[in-house]
């Protein structure tokens, strides 16, 4: 059930305070789960290939609770989400995107970053497989960690402390820069 993605219709049983909103697989797990404030917003997979899919949430046609939900994001063999976000098409908003090699220790991987605008990624089809949002450099076989959502970006350290983010690359598919520290949390704006 990968890539799968499911827009709920507000239903809330009576006299219940647990209830599933979407059965899971073994195997499977929620990655992201956001509220649509208009409905205009554009819905956005990032996977551990660099893959980035974004489409209008129009195209994803409200269920009822026992629905299963449809083929959100065609995923490559072997791939696997790593975020799922809504992002406003109007409002400024970024891609962060951080590269590794998969099977180092901790700590001792070697990671790049990338940076972009939103708008450099164009809108897809619902289900297809997206665009690429980073090139790989040498020794990075996947994405470690991927986010997209409204600016100001922020990082930071395994300590806590800030971490600058790199400016803003306007090559939507370019390769990172180096990370100049172990990065432990980016997020944005809420």
């Amino acid at each position: 059930m990968q890539g799968v993605v499911k827009r709920v219709v507000p239903e809330w049983p009576a006299n219940k305070d647990e209830f599933e909103v979407i059965a899971l697989k073994d195997g499977d797990a929620v990655i992201g789960a956001v509220e649509l404030r208009t409905g205009e917003e554009d819905l956005v997979f990032l996977t551990s290939d660099a893959q980035l899919l974004r489409y209008p949430a129009g195209q994803v046609r409200p269920q009822g609770r026992p629905a299963g939900g449809m083929a959100g994001i065609k995923l490559a063999d072997g791939a696997r989400v790593l975020s799922f976000t809504a992002v406003d098409p109007a409002e400024d908003a970024v891609v962060l995107s951080v590269a590794a090699a998969s099977g180092t220790l901790a700590g001792e991987e070697q990671t790049s970053w990338k940076l972009t605008p939103f708008d450099q990624y164009p809108r897809k089809g619902r289900a297809t497989g997206g665009v690429r949002c980073q090139r790989f450099l040498r020794g990075e076989d996947g994405l470690a960690f991927a986010w997209a959502g409204p600016v100001p970006a922020l990082g930071a350290a395994a300590n806590g402390q800030p971490v600058a983010l790199p400016e803003r690359d306007p090559r939507r598919d370019g390769s990172g820069t180096p990370v100049p520290a172990q990065i432990a949390a980016v997020g944005g704006r809420m």
